[in-house]
């Protein structure tokens, strides 16, 4: 049934957005108008200036400090002369692109509570453009439109409902619509936090709402908004609109105007566990599914889904790119993905055909695609219990939110890869909204084995991908797993941040590298590139933090580095950054942790609290994460209770937990804490 409704609604596509509505930066190359530059997400320039026949002459052109140490992923945007770029917290500044003067800066004022509410940091990941404003979606659920001249407030929505636990980390999209104007797209995050995700359009001119679709059913007894969602009822089980659903679509979109459709991934289940969200199991649509969307009125055309029944934060919300490609003797338009589930995913972007399927990446919870249904061929054994099974990739995903890119000059798409592993267990008990109904604590020998066979397999690499062939082409391995978005130009280069705290160009053609510059701090956003007065510019956030170091555990990541920073690169550029403080440099003699003085149902009492509340951010059995907590310094451990509970560190995105933890719970968990770091000191 699903199937035959997916096909009718395809045939019966309504071409409505008219010819003239063109993707603004395909006109003018040296400017970059949205966060993959064009519509198809391909974050590709063609742009030759800088080639790779003198990339190495690059230089530093200048730089502006970042006041914040918390993860940078956003991409910025050139309009015109004007550089805009946003920092956690959603504080937006406009610089003279040439030059990095400050011509005005913005701060949305969003309540410091809800840095807690967002699962993988405060981070943004860019902004929009649209005629005359700069339009940004805010941690708190707000959409404004800025002056992009001013910084002056044009207008400002709210997107979400501020009694629930939703978030914006996303950058917002804005198109051509049929009526001339502009549409913005926007989505949200929250599905750890208990939401029902949903993606909505509105005026760009006047912030007025044009439609809204859910990506899962709600309660049935409220009635279902469309026919999707009737259908994509049929596919949950219990009562899974108590546990919000999930689903959220916190970053990617793309469009297609000749089409008339926008594409939108969705993400993973709320909660985790599939047995406390849908008992009877099913596919739970629409998770982990790519979804187009007519894109005047937000009606469902079609959706493949990545993984069905996901219960291992297998998000598709990775950016899709759309691009024309000759497969079996013809030209087919295609969606290309690679979602966090392992799979490279190429797509008839018309129909939602599934074309061809590959792993990027080795993985354990699935062997393949069945190219009859479409489905993932699984292995049962990673569909857990309350006994942890070590399941890849863990939730950070072969491939996460930093922007892979594809060049129409070599075909390939470049891809920054990861291989991880993780322990997966269900929880003994589920709280709605509190909980992701996994367990992150217990059988403690179990986990310690997968653990350290995480940490002898996983691994790094920038990957070229043939998307025809679905083989890869070449690969450049990192000295540790992880780094950072990509950028490919018409200079046959591909630039990448590396988490050895270096920017590096690679060709495109054969991954050998030809010019890297040490920058102090890991660029892990997407770079961009841009022209003013005949000169190519190449710019990119540089600030470690974000999904990427929950994922990754190694110390390395809290030293040796820099503040954050926006680096702007040109041919001859001149520019040094500060030099690092002498004692940057040297490894910080960590003090040994206090002594173990509670007992042992004290301990189990703080790691159970620990895993629900803190092993999100903090890492499993903490360890990694944000901030490895077990190396706090004697000053942390002494205010242990005035940072969990008193919000000391709110300005930082560690907001009071007093409202969900009593004082004797954060002092459990500070115990645990304690019998950790004393359990790994000097491990």
């Amino acid at each position: 049934m699903i199937q035959a409704l997916r096909c009718a609604l395809a045939a019966a596509l309504l071409l409505t957005i008219p010819a003239q509505a063109q993707d603004p930066s395909g006109v003018e190359p040296g400017q970059w108008l949205s966060t993959g530059r064009t519509w198809d997400e391909q974050h590709y320039s063609p742009m030759d200036q800088i080639n790779a026949g003198n990339v190495g002459q690059l230089g530093l052109a200048w730089y502006a400090d970042l006041a914040t140490d918390r993860g940078q992923e956003a991409t910025p945007l050139v309009v015109g002369r004007v550089l805009y770029n946003t920092e956690p917290w959603n504080i937006t500044t406009a610089y003279d692109a040439t030059t990095g003067r400050v011509l005005w800066r913005y701060d949305p004022q969003v309540p410091l509570r809800y840095g807690r509410l967002a699962c993988c940091d405060i981070v943004t990941r860019g902004l929009a453009s649209w005629q005359d404003a700069i339009i940004l979606g805010t941690l708190d659920g707000r959409l404004i439109a800025l002056d992009k001249d001013t910084g002056a407030e044009l207008w400002s929505v709210q997107t979400t409902d501020t009694a629930q636990n939703y978030t914006i980390t996303g950058a917002p999209r804005v198109y051509s619509a049929d009526s001339g104007g502009g549409m913005v797209l926007i989505g949200n995050g929250g599905a750890e936090m208990g939401v029902r995700g949903y993606v909505s359009a509105y005026d760009a001119d006047t912030g007025d709402l044009l439609w809204r679709w859910h990506t899962v059913p709600g309660n049935p007894a409220d009635g279902f908004e469309n026919a999707a969602m009737a259908m994509a009822a049929g596919t949950w089980t219990g009562q899974w609109w108590l546990s919000g659903g999930g689903g959220t679509v916190w970053d990617a979109i793309s469009f297609d105007p000749a089409l008339g459709l926008v594409y939108i991934g969705t993400g993973n289940g709320s909660p985790w566990s599939q047995r406390y969200r849908s008992p009877g199991g099913g596919d739970n649509l629409f998770l982990a599914s790519i979804v187009a969307l007519d894109a005047n009125t937000g009606e469902y055309r079609w959706h493949y889904q990545t993984t069905p029944g996901e219960e291992w934060d297998y998000t598709a919300t990775q950016n899709m790119i759309l691009a024309d490609l000759e497969i079996g003797g013809r030209t087919r338009q295609v969606l290309m993905q690679a979602p966090k589930n392992g799979f490279f995913y190429v797509l008839d972007r018309a129909t939602g055909e599934l074309l061809s399927a590959e792993m990027i990446a080795p993985i354990t919870w699935a062997t393949g695609v069945d190219m009859a249904t479409g489905r993932p061929i699984e292995n049962p054994l990673a569909r857990y219990g309350t006994l942890p099974v070590m399941v890849g990739p863990g939730a950070g995903g072969a491939h996460n939110w930093n922007p892979m890119a594809y060049s129409p000059q070599t075909g390939l798409v470049y891809i920054p890869v990861t291989e991880t592993y993780m322990a997966y267990a269900e929880a003994e008990t589920y709280e709605p909204g509190r909980s992701l109904g996994t367990a992150f604590s217990g059988h403690d020998d179990v986990r310690q084995e997968i653990a350290e066979y995480a940490d002898a397999h996983s691994s790094g690499w920038l990957s070229a991908w043939d998307p025809v062939t679905q083989t890869e082409r070449w690969r450049v391995p990192y000295a540790q797993k992880g780094s950072g978005g990509v950028l490919v130009t018409g200079g046959n280069l591909v630039f990448q941040g590396t988490i050895g705290t270096t920017f590096a160009a690679y060709r495109a053609d054969t991954g050998e590298k030809v010019w890297e510059l040490p920058v102090q701090n890991v660029p892990i956003a997407a770079p961009i590139t841009y022209m003013v007065d005949g000169v190519q510019y190449i710019a990119v956030n540089a600030g470690w933090g974000g999904g990427l170091a929950h994922v990754e555990r190694a110390q390395f990541s809290q030293l040796f580095l820099g503040r954050p920073r926006l680096l702007v690169f040109r041919l001859g550029g001149t520019a040094q950054l500060p030099p690092m403080p002498a004692e940057s440099f040297a490894i910080p003699e960590l003090s040994p942790p206090p002594a173990l003085t509670a007992d042992a149902a004290t301990v189990a009492r703080g790691e159970q609290l620990y895993g629900a509340n803190c092993a999100i951010c903090h890492g499993n059995g903490a360890r990694g994460g944000v901030k490895d907590l077990r190396h706090m310094s004697p000053e942390t451990h002494g205010t242990f209770a005035a940072i969990v509970l008193g919000g000391a560190r709110a300005a930082n995105g560690m907001a009071s937990f007093a409202d969900v933890l009593s004082a004797e719970e954060a002092e459990a968990v500070h115990h645990y804490l304690i019998a950790r770091a004393n359990q790994d000191w000097g491990g």
